[in-house]
């Protein structure tokens, strides 16, 4: 499969507050996030013109620079229209959004108070996160041998490039084996989430999905929780052992790019594409098309 490289494209990139193009918006290579990973970012969908949940997304980038010890140098609702922007500079109606925040060159070392914030915010058509055949039957996902650490080992309740390290290594170590992508456990040994999504198990008509305290309480996470609760469906927010995995009969994963996906297998444990999975991804496409 050929593939179009991220930093050869036509279009344009919101830099530091303007529109550039595509091709020019470049960081210097001694950039203290490329060294030291102080960057953050957000992932944004945008479905017939509208970036759904843009706010919250923006709110949470900029609480994620600050638990990174840095401000981003421009206000929540200029982010907001730059990201509107972009969208519209690349004739996007659907796509995906990045924005992205790093320290700059000024400093090298550990130490980074004298460095410039950069931000930037890019769009791109991403249709979808998991192959459509498969979200349909369940994707299967393999067991990670890395676990998501504690909140005094790293900054978990930010979306910081660093804490993605060990997902990209989980989920090529996944897909390897053939799988889709992996589940992640915490440092305790507890059911956590995959490498870029949340996880909910259905049993006996009732959600269990893992407390978010060593990972991110995801916005689509959030949205999916409301639209069951208006179903109706208890939601049971606990610790998850994996061999509890065992006796669920339903799983799906939430997220901005995986949307409502569901899950067939992971590892020796098997789930069925069950009413409250396919009802819910539905009442999702519904809500951010506009018609929920």
């Amino acid at each position: 499969m050929s593939l179009i490289p991220f930093n050869d494209r036509d279009g344009f990139i919101w830099f530091n507050g303007n529109l550039v193009p595509w091709r020019e918006a470049q960081i210097h290579v001694l950039s203290h996030g490329l060294h030291y990973a102080s960057v953050v970012f957000e992932g944004q969908r945008a479905y017939n013109g509208e970036i759904f949940k843009l706010k919250e997304h923006t709110s949470r980038l900029f609480n994620s620079g600050r638990i990174l010890d840095f401000e981003i140098p421009y206000s929540e609702d200029e982010i907001n229209e730059a990201a509107k922007a972009v969208m519209k500079a690349n004739n996007l109606p659907d796509g995906y959004c990045r924005p992205v925040a790093w320290r700059g060159p000024e400093m090298m070392g550990v130490a980074a108070q004298a460095t410039k914030v950069h931000v930037a915010i890019a769009g791109w058509e991403w249709p979808s996160y998991f192959d459509p055949i498969l979200r349909d039957k369940g994707i299967r996902l393999d067991v990670a041998e890395w676990h998501r650490p504690a909140p005094n080992c790293a900054p978990t309740a930010s979306k910081a490039a660093g804490l993605y390290m060990i997902c990209t290594l989980s989920k090529h170590a996944a897909e390897r084996k053939g799988y889709n992508d992996a589940l992640m456990l915490d440092y305790r040994g507890q059911v956590a989430e995959a490498t870029g999504a949340n996880v909910f198990f259905i049993k006996e008509g009732k959600i269990h999905t893992p407390k978010p305290d060593c990972f991110l309480d995801g916005i689509t996470r959030r949205t999916v929780m409301g639209l069951a609760h208006k179903r109706g469906i208890e939601i049971i927010e606990r610790a998850i052992q994996p061999e509890e995995m065992e006796g669920f009969e339903q799983c799906f994963l939430t997220g901005t790019a995986a949307e409502v996906t569901a899950v067939g297998e992971i590892g020796p444990y098997n789930f069925v594409v069950g009413d409250i999975t396919k009802s819910l991804r539905s009442d999702y496409e519904q809500l951010v098309r506009g018609n929920g």
